[in-house]
Protein backbone atom coordinates (compact mmCIF):
# COMPACT_ATOMS: atom_id res chain seq x y z
CA UNK A 1 0.00 0.00 0.00
CA UNK A 2 1.23 3.24 -0.72
CA UNK A 3 0.74 5.32 2.64
CA UNK A 4 0.97 9.07 3.37
CA UNK A 5 3.27 10.35 5.61
CA UNK A 6 3.08 14.00 7.27
CA UNK A 7 6.36 15.77 6.73
CA UNK A 8 8.05 15.42 10.44
CA UNK A 9 10.20 18.63 9.73
CA UNK A 10 6.38 20.36 9.92
CA UNK A 11 5.26 21.19 13.51
CA UNK A 12 1.81 21.31 13.93
CA UNK A 13 -1.37 21.15 16.17
CA UNK A 14 -4.93 20.86 16.11
CA UNK A 15 -6.78 23.56 17.74
CA UNK A 16 -9.24 21.88 19.30
CA UNK A 17 -11.69 24.09 21.00
CA UNK A 18 -11.66 25.84 17.51
CA UNK A 19 -12.60 22.49 15.79
CA UNK A 20 -15.25 21.96 18.08
CA UNK A 21 -17.07 25.13 17.93
CA UNK A 22 -16.80 24.84 13.74
CA UNK A 23 -17.72 21.53 13.95
CA UNK A 24 -21.02 22.80 16.07
CA UNK A 25 -21.34 25.83 13.18
CA UNK A 26 -21.32 22.97 10.48
CA UNK A 27 -24.14 21.39 12.04
CA UNK A 28 -26.16 24.75 12.31
CA UNK A 29 -25.48 24.94 8.28
CA UNK A 30 -23.04 27.78 8.37
CA UNK A 31 -20.42 27.83 6.08
CA UNK A 32 -17.04 26.79 8.11
CA UNK A 33 -14.67 25.98 5.05
CA UNK A 34 -12.85 29.57 5.54
CA UNK A 35 -12.14 28.51 9.00
CA UNK A 36 -9.09 27.18 10.27
CA UNK A 37 -8.60 23.65 12.74
CA UNK A 38 -4.97 22.72 12.56
CA UNK A 39 -1.95 24.96 12.60
CA UNK A 40 1.35 24.08 10.58
CA UNK A 41 4.49 25.65 11.06
CA UNK A 42 6.60 25.57 7.78
CA UNK A 43 9.80 27.09 7.64
CA UNK A 44 8.93 30.11 10.25
CA UNK A 45 5.41 30.44 8.54
CA UNK A 46 2.29 29.71 9.97
CA UNK A 47 -0.34 27.85 7.95
CA UNK A 48 -3.77 27.14 8.50
CA UNK A 49 -5.98 23.85 7.31
CA UNK A 50 -9.63 24.58 7.33
CA UNK A 51 -11.75 21.54 9.11
CA UNK A 52 -11.92 19.21 6.38
CA UNK A 53 -7.96 19.88 5.19
CA UNK A 54 -7.16 18.98 9.28
CA UNK A 55 -8.91 16.01 9.21
CA UNK A 56 -6.91 15.17 6.06
CA UNK A 57 -3.95 15.98 7.34
CA UNK A 58 -4.01 14.07 10.39
CA UNK A 59 -5.22 10.87 8.69
CA UNK A 60 -2.06 11.34 6.93
CA UNK A 61 -0.04 9.00 9.64
CA UNK A 62 1.79 6.85 7.65
CA UNK A 63 -0.59 4.02 7.70
CA UNK A 64 -3.15 4.88 5.61
CA UNK A 65 -3.11 5.24 1.94
CA UNK A 66 -5.66 7.78 -0.37
CA UNK A 67 -8.56 5.08 -0.53
CA UNK A 68 -8.17 4.53 3.33
CA UNK A 69 -8.50 8.31 3.56
CA UNK A 70 -11.22 8.78 1.43
CA UNK A 71 -13.70 6.37 3.09
CA UNK A 72 -12.76 7.27 7.00
CA UNK A 73 -14.10 10.94 5.55
CA UNK A 74 -16.70 9.31 3.51
CA UNK A 75 -17.75 8.05 6.95
CA UNK A 76 -18.32 11.57 8.44
CA UNK A 77 -19.68 13.73 5.66
CA UNK A 78 -22.34 13.47 3.22
CA UNK A 79 -21.41 14.04 -0.07
CA UNK A 80 -20.70 11.63 -3.22
CA UNK A 81 -17.80 9.87 -2.89
CA UNK A 82 -16.83 10.47 -6.99
CA UNK A 83 -16.94 14.52 -5.10
CA UNK A 84 -15.28 13.79 -2.01
CA UNK A 85 -12.21 11.61 -4.04
CA UNK A 86 -11.47 14.59 -6.58
CA UNK A 87 -11.15 16.77 -3.61
CA UNK A 88 -8.86 14.54 -1.51
CA UNK A 89 -6.76 14.04 -4.12
CA UNK A 90 -6.61 17.75 -5.30
CA UNK A 91 -5.84 18.31 -2.03
CA UNK A 92 -3.10 15.78 -1.08
CA UNK A 93 -1.46 16.26 -4.60
CA UNK A 94 -0.47 20.32 -3.55
CA UNK A 95 0.74 18.70 -0.01
CA UNK A 96 3.01 16.57 -1.48
CA UNK A 97 3.50 19.12 -4.42
CA UNK A 98 4.68 21.28 -1.56
CA UNK A 99 6.78 18.80 0.21
CA UNK A 100 4.29 18.66 3.51
CA UNK A 101 3.40 15.14 2.75
CA UNK A 102 5.19 12.26 1.20
CA UNK A 103 4.65 8.74 0.26
CA UNK A 104 5.61 6.25 2.97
Amino acid sequence: MNTLMRNPEIVWRVEKRRQEDILQALEQGEDVSERGTVILIISGMMHQLNLVGGMIWSLCDGSRGLDDIITALAGEFEVERAVLSRDVEDFVADLLERGWLTHG
